[in-house]
């Protein structure tokens, strides 16, 4: 209603004007009768309220589409009326519903064609840093285990720029399933032994054998892998362990991994989980992304796992991972 009001105030207005400006006329003109001029306004009146009405009512419709909020995309292109003004807007809505239908079309396949682009390049790239990986592996001097690590750090990248390009199509790339917390937590200390090793950082694990989750396996060792990783980053050479805790309560477990390095100003605590923000701590570390604990907290989210922080400058970092769904085997 209000929308036709605003529409209309200056047909009101002009009709209104007109009304008095013909009187007008005939008041100059001599004419004197004033019951036949008020009646003449009235009659003006009258029809201007009938073309109103008929207006409102045959473009009620159209009013209520153009003011009410859409719930979908398709409600754009429900029809709006018989009248020649709301069949020209359907026509148009119409079009441009299909003009936006085609480009989301192309960009799907876009997105789809550099996905599959990225996944074949990062196994084509996987292969040479295997066969690195093997004539290191035969030699023990310094030289070989120092491309041992950088060839460690080339996979892991790749390994996050694979599960970054999939985090596009998630839903289609997990499977919820009876995970054991402890084979994955050794999984992950198990490939991260050499940067253990190197970092002078040690793993300390005390998760029951026995506690099963409710999660993807896959997507869960990428999220505490992306824990560990960051836990020996910011402890490094500080000769302290990177403890491994599993805790459950009556309706949730939890995974906790605590480090003892140097912590996360108070400052940069709620920003940490943002995409590319590094904080002060990356303007330290260089290899910072600023992206790990984002992923952490988007596959979290997925998978309906609850992500919990708590840092001290100085002592270290805790991360909790919270899942509402376990059991535990005897």
């Amino acid at each position: 209603m209000k929308l036709f009001l605003r529409e209309h105030m200056p047909l009101v207005i002009l009709h209104i004007v007109q009304l008095f400006l013909v009187l007008l006329i005939y008041w100059l003109d001599g004419y004197r009768n004033f019951h036949t001029a008020l009646y003449s306004i009235f009659i003006g009146l009258v029809l201007l309220t009938g073309y109103l009405i008929y207006r409102y009512t045959s473009h009620l419709s159209l009013y209520r589409r153009l003011t009410d909020p859409l719930e979908t995309l398709d409600d754009s292109i429900q029809g709006g009326g018989y009248t020649p003004l709301s069949e020209a807007v359907d026509h148009l809505l119409h079009t441009q519903y299909g003009h936006y239908q085609q480009q989301l079309k192309i960009q799907e396949k876009s997105r789809n064609d550099h996905l599959i682009f990225m996944n074949q390049w990062i196994h084509q790239m996987k292969t040479p840093l295997s066969v690195i990986r093997l004539m290191m592996e035969e030699s023990d001097d310094a030289r070989s285990v120092s491309i041992l690590e950088e060839t460690d750090r080339m996979e892991k990248g790749l390994e996050t720029v694979l599960y970054a390009a999939r985090l596009e199509t998630f839903e289609r790339d997990f499977q919820v399933e009876a995970v054991p917390i402890r084979a994955i937590v050794e999984n992950v200390i198990h490939e991260n032994k050499r940067l253990f090793i190197g970092s002078k950082v040690y793993p300390e694990l005390n998760v029951d054998p026995h506690l099963i989750v409710e999660s993807d396996a896959k997507w869960l060792t990428f999220m505490i892998n992306q824990l560990v990783t960051n836990a020996i980053k910011y402890s490094a050479d500080s000769h302290q362990k990177v403890i491994f805790t599993a805790t459950q309560s009556e309706n949730e477990a939890c995974l906790e991994i605590r480090d003892h390095g140097i912590g996360i100003p108070v400052a940069d605590r709620k920003r940490v989980f943002q995409a590319f923000y590094t904080g002060d701590n990356g303007r330290k570390y260089r290899e910072s992304t600023g992206m790990g604990l984002y992923f952490v907290q988007e596959i979290g989210n997925r998978l309906g796992h609850r992500i919990e922080l708590d840092s001290e400058v100085g002592e270290g970092t805790c991360v909790r991972i919270v899942f509402s769904s376990y059991l535990t085997k005897m």
